[in-house]
This record gives structure tokens, sequence and C-alpha cells, in this order.
């Protein structure tokens, strides 16, 4: 069992050290506030670690290992939002945890951890109460000693800071509603979002007049941008895609909601963008990278796949009377669905833990340190751009146009599902495309999605039967009713013939001329 818990706070900073111990001010009576409880000092000695490259700092995670207060242990956090981080904890050891080092690989891959900072903090801490007597948030003042440990020891910087921190289940308004009384007694909003970032700030080097962290730069004078090229706009789109992947690692790891779809659909649209846009990156590099993409895509999809067709039977089911749901088609689907499950979690983390995928990680970000671009890279974003998107309809429509007056059956079926494809791809060019063609790009990515929807409502559909009819051959077997999930294979049959009468609508609508002169004006 994973200990985990969504950290909101806010940390503001002073140069006045008593503003951080007697100075607070006073918050009975606000919002709701009806105590504060002086819950006394105590001492945090905390160890961070990281890469010697520091490549969990440049993503905003801090690991640390600390003593003291009532949560001493190993601490993982990682960035949600603005304020907003996710706290992984395991108990006080020597040496990192197994499933905290997992939920770091995907960036720190076969680098050693260091010890990095050593932050010694006391802290005064204050609870603000209801009238209930519960705690809503926790106010602290921390004064904060920081020696940096690697790549050389330093010397030790010192600084006073102030948190608040929302009780779990908090409202974040309450943040908002406490920040002028902080700011009014001499508070202001920390300029780095964690003690960390400001140790390595203040211990760094400090060459050609660098600026003490904590001030902010004054604006550069606005200069002419210069114009996007097609390789700027292609490999910040890859960049995303990549950044998405290494990011919900961690996210797949804890079991997150969605979070193995939302990196199978990174890797997709990766791809995706690998082969429409390979006038802007050499394929010679990109094509082997795409094969151990749709490798890793396939990893991802074994359990999700059987979910969602065991969820479709499902609902499904649950649509029919109870009068018509003949023999124990439910427990004869759940029987079915664990049968065919060839993967499990332990299976997904050992993908993610194998030197394939941390090899693959490190491909993709040699790819961006230097990108293979090819000479139309340099030309002008739309010129390019705009070429590929009409390059991918005209592909989906030459699969398309000659099936929608053919008769249903496997051959249009099998056509229909490569005709998804080539719509997804479509789209997904078209969302590469948005920077440099704007409003069009986006209406025809839009045009895109509803036509992958139908057909892939209409594969889905076609999965299903298969799934029903193998379900009816093991419950005859078992001498068990098959007339339910003979009910849901007409319905999933009408449901398909309803798509394909709907197809040559959409279709009308997709390819009208005007659409195509927006993405070309």
């Amino acid at each position: 069992m994973v200990d985990m818990m969504r950290e909101i706070e806010r940390k503001y900073e002073t140069t006045d050290d008593d503003t951080g111990t007697r100075g607070l001010p006073e918050l009975a009576g606000v919002a709701g506030i009806a105590q504060v409880r002086d819950r006394g000092v105590v001492t945090l000695d905390a160890t961070y670690y990281d890469t010697p490259g520091q490549r969990l700092a440049a993503d905003g995670i801090t690991l640390r290992r600390r003593t003291g207060g009532d949560d001493a242990g190993w601490h993982l956090k990682l960035p949600v939002g603005p304020d907003v981080r996710d706290e992984i904890r395991a108990p006080l050891s020597d040496t990192l945890p197994d499933h905290l080092a997992g939920l770091v690989r995907s960036r720190i891959r076969g680098t050693g951890l260091v010890p990095l900072v050593h932050l010694l903090s006391e802290r005064n801490v204050r609870h603000l109460v209801d009238g209930d007597g519960t705690v809503l948030a926790e106010l602290s003042a921390d004064r904060v000693t920081a020696r940096r440990l690697a790549p050389a020891p330093s010397d030790p910087v010192s600084w006073t800071e102030v948190e608040v921190e929302l009780a779990e289940g908090g409202d974040p308004a309450l943040l908002d509603t406490l920040e002028p009384h902080l700011t009014d007694a001499g508070l202001r909003r920390a300029d780095l979002p964690s003690k960390l970032a400001r140790a390595l700030a203040e211990t760094g080097p400090r060459e050609g007049g660098q600026k003490k962290p904590g001030k902010k730069p004054g604006k550069k004078k606005a200069g002419k941008k210069a114009a996007a090229t097609a390789g700027d706009v292609v490999l910040d789109y890859v960049r995303r895609q990549i950044t998405a992947i290494v990011t919900l690692d961690p996210a797949v790891r804890l079991d997150t909601y969605d979070s193995v779809h939302r990196m199978r659909v990174a890797t997709r649209r990766l791809r995706s963008a690998f082969r429409s846009y390979r006038k802007v990156l050499d394929r010679t590099v990109t094509d082997p990278i795409g094969a151990e993409l749709k490798w890793l895509a396939a990893e991802l999809g074994i359990d999700r796949d059987r979910e969602v067709l065991t969820a479709r039977i499902g609902e499904r089911l649950t649509e029919v009377p109870v009068e018509l749901r003949l023999g124990p088609v439910a427990a004869r689907l759940e029987i079915w669905s664990h049968a065919r499950r060839t993967g499990s979690r332990d299976r997904l983390i050992g993908v993610l833990d194998g030197e394939r995928h941390l090899a693959l990680l490190d491909t993709l970000d040699a790819l961006l340190a230097d990108p293979p671009l090819r000479q139309a890279a340099a030309r002008p974003a739309a010129e390019v751009i705009r070429k590929a998107v009409l390059r991918d309809y005209e592909r989906l429509a030459d699969r398309l146009e000659p099936v929608l007056d053919t008769p249903s059956g496997p051959e249009r079926d099998v056509v229909l599902h490569e005709a998804r494809k080539d719509a997804k791809r479509a789209r997904y060019a078209a969302e590469v495309a948005r920077p440099a063609l704007g409003a069009p790009a986006k209406a025809f990515a839009g045009l895109m999605t509803e036509v992958q929807e139908l057909l892939g409502d209409h594969q889905d559909s076609v999965v299903a039967r298969e799934a029903l009819r193998e379900l009816a051959v093991q419950a005859h077997a078992a001498g068990e009713s098959t007339f339910t999930v003979g009910l849901l294979y007409g319905r999933e049959e009408a449901l398909a013939a309803a798509r394909e009468r709907e197809l040559p609508g959409l279709w009308a609508e997709v390819s009208r001329r005007e659409h195509r002169s927006a993405l070309e004006s």
C-alpha cells in the first residue's frame, strides 16, 4: 500500500527573521478560523538526493530523507500544479526504498543518486482550527540553514520562510483568503517553489554579475520575434509528447486514473508526428524510434484494451431488461475477462523498469539534444506543415471514399479500421499544425476527431461481436443459455450498421472544399 497524500501549500519569504516567529498576523476570526493553536517548535533534519546533473530538481521533484517531526522517513514530492504536489512517503531506512526508486526511474535512468543538499529547519508550528476543532491548515515559520553537499561542500546559508499548508480535504480558497493578511505582515510569495530550489540557488555559482536568487529580473526589451520554422513547431510538439511519456511514468506505477491511457496516447502522438513530418525529421533516425514507440504502446494496451472491451459489454448488458437476461451472463463475462488477461500491473512495471524502455527514453533525450532535421525544417512553418496535413487528409480520403458505398462485411470492416488509423494520424498532424495555422488547423483536427470516433465506435463493435461469439461458445459448452449473448451480439451489429449509415454524411461535411481552403489560405 502506497502512503500518498496531496499537498496544497503556499510559501512566503521575508527578510525579517522576526516575521517568521513573533510577527505573524493574528488569524483567529478569519475565514472560519476560530482558534490558532501553538504546536511548539520542532527540528527537521533532511538530506535531499538527486543525480549529479540534478535531473529531479530540473523537473521540480524533491526526494529527501528526513528525521524529526511526526513524519520521519523518505519523502518524494511530484509536482501537480501551482501550489500542489503529491507526496509519497516511506518509513525511515538507510537506503532508498525500491518503490520510491521506481517512481524516479524515468528521470534518473541508470544514473545514481547522490546526497545533494542538507537542510536543517527550526519549525514553529501553528494549527488553524475551526469552531468544531477541525484543523483547516497548518501555519509554520521555518528558520532554515542549508548547505550544498555536491559536487562540493558549500558554506551554509540561512533564511526564514513561512508556509501555509491545507489540511487533507481542505478548501484551496482558504489560501487566497489568508494571503492578504500574510502580505500585510510583511511577507511575499516565494519566488522559488521549494526549500531545495532556494538552497540550490543560494549555494550555486555566481558568475558574471548574476543576480541573487529571490530577486526578479527586470523585463527584457521587446524585440522582433523570429518567425517560427517548421522545425521549431514540430520539435515543440515532439518535446511535449516526450515530456508526457516521462512524467506519466510514476503516475502509471501509482495506478493513477487514466494514466496508462494518457501515456499510450503520448506514444501514439509522437510516432504519428514522426510519420507525418518526414520532410522535417529524418526518417532513418525516427523510424527505429517509432518501432519502439509502437512496442511501448502495445505493452501499455495489453490490459487496457481488455478492460475497455469488458466495460463496453458490461454496460450493454445493463441496458437489457431483467426478464431478457437469461443465464449467468455477468459471471461468464467476468470469467472470460480474467482468463484473457495476458498482462498485469507487475508485468507493466517490469516493462517500465526494463532496459528496453529505459533505452528508449535515453534515445528520445538524444533526439531532442541533436534533432535529425532535414532541409525543410528551416523553411517557414505554415508552408511545410500545411502540406503535411493535407497529405494525411488525402491518404484518408484515398482509403475511405472507395468503400463508402460498398456492402457491409468483414472486408469493409478491415478497411474502415485502417481508415480510423488514418483519421487519427490526420488529427495528430493537425494538432502539430495549430501554432502555425491557427483556427483552421483546430477546426480540421475537430473534424478528424469526429471521423476517428465514429470509426472507432464501429471497430469497437466489431471487436465486441468477436468477444460475444467467444462468450456464446463458452456458455453453450457449459450448458448455459446463450439467448442474452445473442441479443447483445445483435445490438452491436445494429450499432455498427448505424455508424456505417452516418459515415457518408459526416465524410461529406469533412470533404467540403472550404475546410481544405481554410488550411491552404
